[in-house]
């Protein structure tokens, strides 16, 4: 299964770049996982709306470009799953669908509405705002954690 997390903006936070090359690594053995990082458009300090749209327009074009399989962006409107019900998601209903799966985090700004009207499903990881470099490592985390629960291994307590 091809596993894809695509991100609008660059890292710059060493911490979480660790953290992001554990949770690749440990996800070897269970998929092909691939992250890709694209270009936030620049913005003025204080965009209009217009702008705005237009900049994630842009966006989601270079997102468009990049996806696999079933869309999956995150998004505050998104359904909120819990540990289990996530790894049912991923490890079987996902798979009877499509072979690959692209998981979108899109900037300070958020999504497209037009992407993410396309998206198979909308996840939202909290009701809570979370930096994107962070949410990135929090959703690495429970891809990782959503196939030990299906190994029924010791990780997930």
């Amino acid at each position: 299964m091809l596993i894809q997390l695509i991100t609008v903006g660059k890292q710059k936070e060493p911490h979480l770049i660790q953290a992001q090359d554990l949770y690749q690594k440990r996800l070897t053995p269970f998929c092909k996982f691939d992250f890709i990082q694209l270009p936030a458009v620049r913005l003025s300090d204080h965009p209009s709306e217009k702008e705005i749209q237009k900049a994630l327009a842009q966006e989601a074009q270079l997102i468009q470009k990049s996806l696999k399989g079933l869309l999956i962006p995150l998004c505050i409107e998104g359904k909120q799953l819990d540990s289990q019900k996530f790894a049912e998601l991923l490890t079987h209903k996902i798979p009877l669908q499509n072979s690959a799966v692209s998981f979108v985090i899109g900037s300070s700004f958020g999504l497209d509405q037009n992407l993410k009207n396309s998206a198979f499903l909308k996840l939202s990881m909290s009701e809570m705002t979370f930096p994107h470099a962070l949410a990135s490592v929090m959703l690495m985390e429970q891809i990782y954690r959503a196939f030990q629960i299906d190994k029924n291994t010791g990780y997930h307590k």
